[in-house]
């Protein structure tokens, strides 16, 4: 849907949000349904693009997917095909977490190099060899990806970079794989933890879920069970975002602060004020934001990549200079061209390094969202820009961001999506 967000900004946040399930939790655990052949419940499962899609390749491969609210049931007995078309797997690169659940289960699968957002290279490789490592055989025909084994052996695999996408792969491969696999230098995120915490409930046998190294003895079979999805830390930081710069207090419910602490530690140094709780936030900003002098991306714990868009509006409303590095991907700069037109003052030292030097407004202009998260700063941007300011691409904003127009309404913002 190529619609576009109309927003006057100006309007000062004020309301409480309660935060969505985890759009990065949940697309790999629904992939994980594939493997026990029976019923998983999935709670909290946010209602986006991706997931419907995620949806859609379950229902393609014979799934059978009711829904309740907000509570997915999925029954994976009668899974028959082990092919993902490639209009599918183009919609979203999560799809790419398909491969371990149906190469464990069927000990084939078939899909193609996937889509998404264009952040950079983004190769899959470090999955490829890491099936290659447990026994399967890849066959690779244009952008045709086929895998295929006699079975899976557990072995050890050291990544060269801790990949969120290999070791979700790597996990699900290695369930039902004969003997123990480890995985050392793995991504720590919540949503990586949150995964094994949901394979342990139908019988998988994991140690190590949200650390640096995770073993996987395997079993024979899974059993079926109920999960519930963790809130989304990116959804509660871009919010705690857009009221931070609009000088706002905001509320969010549903939220674990310990997923944002490298975030809340930068919004407190920049001057706002944090309240937390056992399942809530509260910041309120009611002074001039000034700058800290460098933001760097990095892997769990660190600032994590897919705020660095949003935290780029946030240093251009501040006071003084801030310099990012980008240390994840190398095209996550789309955003600043449309954040230049709104008179934000960012210069590119490379494809990773940029200067932000904070002004007191933006203005309105017309901007068009390049991928998720981008598209999300642009919103952040209009919020709190003189004028009126028109997002397009709202396609890109959807895939991550379920009902933003209802809650920023309900907190104040003036805020329309036209088809």
């Amino acid at each position: 849907m190529l619609g576009k967000y109309v927003i006057s900004g100006g309007k000062r946040l004020k309301g409480t949000v309660k935060i969505n399930g985890s759009k990065n939790a949940a697309l790999p655990i629904l992939a994980a349904t594939v493997l026990n052949g029976s019923v998983n419940v999935l709670e909290n499962c946010p209602q986006i693009s991706d997931t419907k899609t995620a949806v859609d390749i379950l229902r393609h491969l014979g799934c059978l997917v009711n829904k309740e609210n907000k509570t997915l049931i999925i029954n994976s007995a009668s899974m028959t095909k082990t092919e993902i078309p490639r209009e599918l797997v183009k919609k979203m690169r999560s799809s790419i977490i398909f491969m371990g659940p149906m190469l464990a289960r069927f000990k084939k699968v078939t899909l193609y190099y996937p889509g998404g957002c264009e952040l950079g290279k983004r190769p899959i490789d470090l999955h490829l060899s890491a099936f290659k490592k447990m026994g399967a055989q890849i066959e690779e025909i244009g952008d045709k990806i086929i895998c295929s084994c006699e079975k899976l052996n557990g072995c050890e695999v050291n990544l060269t970079f801790p990949s969120v996408g290999a070791t979700q792969n790597i996990i699900l491969a290695a369930v039902f794989a004969d003997g123990e696999t480890v995985i050392k230098n793995c991504a720590m995120e919540p949503e990586i933890a949150d995964l094994c915490d949901f394979l342990g409930k139908h019988g998988a046998v994991i140690e190590g879920g949200g650390t640096s190294r995770i073993k996987i003895t395997g079993v024979k079979k899974l059993t079926p069970s109920r999960h519930k999805i963790i809130p989304d830390r990116i959804e509660a930081g871009t919010y705690l975002i857009m009221a931070a710069v609009s000088g706002g207090k905001i509320t969010l419910e549903n939220v674990d602060f310990r997923h944002i602490s490298s975030l809340l530690d930068i919004l407190s140094e920049m001057g706002c004020e944090i309240q937390k709780n056992s399942h809530s936030i509260t910041l309120e900003m009611s002074k001039q934001l000034l700058n800290i002098p460098s933001i760097k991306t990095l892997p769990y714990p660190g600032i994590p990549t897919d705020m660095q868009p949003q935290l780029t509006v946030l240093c251009a409303a501040a006071k003084g200079v801030c310099e990012f590095e980008e240390t994840i991907f190398e095209n996550r700069t789309a955003h600043i061209p449309e954040l230049i037109k709104m008179g934000a003052d960012i210069k590119q030292k490379s494809d990773r390094e940029f200067i932000v030097r904070g002004r007191n407004s933006l203005k309105g202009a017309e901007v068009y969202a390049r991928d998720l998260r981008g598209g999300a700063a642009l919103i952040t941007a209009a919020l709190s820009a003189s004028g009126t300011t028109i997002v397009n691409n709202s396609s890109h904003i959807e895939r991550g961001y379920e009902n933003i127009v209802e809650n920023l309404l309900k907190i104040g913002a003036d805020i329309t999506l036209k088809i």
